[in-house]
This record gives structure tokens, C-alpha cells and sequence, in this order.
């Protein structure tokens, strides 16, 4: 069973993963797989019990679960990791989900595991591989947009200096643009516009999958009770909590610290912006203002 976790980046995303993948029947990518080109299967099996291994404060150079964006770019194709909008199931082309499934399927194999998982940030692309992977489910982690935009500002690949010419995300919706422009282009605002069209392209996703192929988890309910959200992904994924896990999940600290860190780390003009624009996605997603 392959299933896959998404969301916007900067959402908690790594924080999540990081906790499943220590689920002993759960296999995943690992970093070595973007460093050598030629990974033997034998680093590529022993790689989960390896990461399991690791302290959850171990240095990030460790051998970790990764989004593998340079091993799909080499193996399947740029346009998965680096498109311009969403993919849809139009664009789930014979030869692309070939070449998609066999980048999963040999390495689920080879790992042995009867639960894979996969990491995606950005455009959900949902659509596209629930059409190469009809049984995958969805967990979509969604965190506040004001922080997440504060922290894209943060990013040293964040390319919303360049403007939406040069940006992630493509041309902005008529509307958005308009809204862009009228409030005087700030990056804080182009940020939470991402952020908007991330959410939009998440709920066209959905829309388009099965209703049980779906779980939304809020990264700040996460962390209010990691214990109560992590059992639900887990039952929802058709993963037990086991003895094995309970270790893991008992040395991960969980801190809500940075939660709030966007009202100390933007001006009071640059939240009443974020708010005024954001408000509705927000309000849907259950945020206060």
C-alpha cells in the first residue's frame, strides 16, 4: 500500500513525516536516494532500520526520510517535483506513471514493506496520483497561513523576490492578482497569496478523490495533542500503535514554540494585511484572527 503525506511546505510536514516513518512496517525514501544516483538495494533495505535507529535530535545530515525531489527528477520526470501548477489526472500520461510506479514499487519491494510512504510539499498533486495509484490515501496537513508565510519569507529558496514571473506558483488567478496590486505587491502579501493557492488547489483535490481517500490534520492541533492526532493518521492509514512505535513516539518532543512566531517576527501592517487577505481560507480551515 502506498499512501502519501502533502501540504504547502513549511507546514509541519517534516514533523509528521519524521513521526510516521518510524512506524517499523512503514518503508520510505531516504536521503541517500538524492545523494548516489546508483544506491544498492542493500542501503536501500537496511535504510528504515537505520533511520530508526537515529535519536529523533540526531544532526539533520543523518540518513533520513526525504522528498527525494533530485531521485524523481533523474528517475521519472522534472515535471513531478517542478511544475508550475497542480497536476491533474490529465496529466497522468502512460509514460510518466509508469515510470512512477516502478520508482515506488521497486523500492517498496525491496524494503519489503506492505506500508510505503511518501512525503510531497507544494502543489498537492493529489489528482494525479490517485490516477497512477487508485488505493493511495491522503493525509493533508495544513498549518496556519500566516506562518507559513512568514517562514516561506524565511527560506533561502524562496523565490517571491523575483516576483510571479520568477516565482513557484505560476501566473496568479485574475483575482489574486488584482488583490496583489492593489495593496502594493509586498512579498509578506505574495507569500500569503501562495499559501491561498496552495489551499485552493488542496480542496480541488479533494474533491476529485474518494471521500475516505482523504484526512486533513492541522499541524497546531499536532502539537496541542501529538499523541491524539498521531493515533488518528495511524488508524487512518491502517497502522496499529505498536510497542515498537510507542519508543519512538515517547523520545519526540513536541514544542509549540515557533507556533506563534509570525506576530513577533512581522510588523502589526504586514499581519493586518495577512489577515484581511487570508481571512476566508482561515476561517474555513477553523483559524481564529
Amino acid at each position: 500500500m502506498l499512501d502519501f503525506l502533502i501540504g504547502s511546505g513549511r507546514c509541519g510536514s517534516t514533523l509528521l513525516y519524521e513521526v510516521l516513518t518510524r512506524h517499523p512496517e512503514v518503508g520510505f525514501v531516504t536521503n541517500l536516494d538524492d545523494r548516489f544516483p546508483r544506491t544498492p538495494d542493500a542501503a536501500r533495505r537496511i535504510g528504515g532500520a537505520v533511520y530508526r535507529g537515529t535519536p529523533p535530535d540526531f544532526p539533520r545530515k543523518r540518513l533520513r526520510p526525504c522528498e527525494a525531489h533530485r531521485a524523481l527528477r533523474r528517475e521519472v520526470s522534472p515535471l513531478i517535483v517542478d511544475s508550475f501548477q497542480d497536476l491533474t489526472a490529465a496529466d497522468a500520461t502512460p509514460w510518466l506513471a509508469r515510470r512512477l510506479r516502478a520508482f515506488f514499487e521497486t523500492r517498496a519491494e525491496v524494503q519489503r514493506s506492505g506500508h510505503y510512504l511518501h512525503k510531497f510539499t507544494g502543489w498537492p498533486r493529489a489528482a494525479f496520483l490517485h490516477e497512477v495509484f487508485p488505493k493511495a490515501r491522503f493525509v493533508h496537513i495544513v498549518r496556519d497561513g500566516r506562518a507559513v508565510a512568514n517562514s516561506w519569507l524565511q527560506m533561502p529558496w524562496w523565490r517571491g523576490h523575483l516576483g510571479v514571473p520568477g516565482w513557484h506558483f505560476g501566473p496568479l488567478p485574475e483575482d489574486y492578482a488584482r488583490e496583489w496590486d492593489e495593496a502594493g505587491r509586498s512579498q509578506a502579501h505574495l507569500a500569503g497569496i501562495g499559501w491561498k493557492l496552495m489551499m485552493d488547489a488542496a480542496e480541488t483535490a479533494r474533491a476529485a478523490l474518494p471521500p475516505q481517500a482523504w484526512m486533513q490534520v492541522r499541524y497546531e492541533d499536532l502539537l496541542a495533542d501529538p499523541r491524539k492526532q498521531t493515533d488518528l493518521v495511524l488508524e487512518f492509514l491502517g497502522l496499529a500503535w505498536t510497542p515498537a512505535f510507542e519508543r519512538h513516539f515517547a523520545r519526540r518532543v513536541f514544542s509549540p514554540a515557533r507556533s506563534e512566531a509570525f506576530r513577533r517576527d512581522l510588523t502589526p501592517a504586514q499581519l493586518a494585511l495577512l489577515d484581511g487577505s487570508l481571512a476566508g481560507h482561515l476561517h474555513d480551515l477553523g483559524y481564529r484572527l
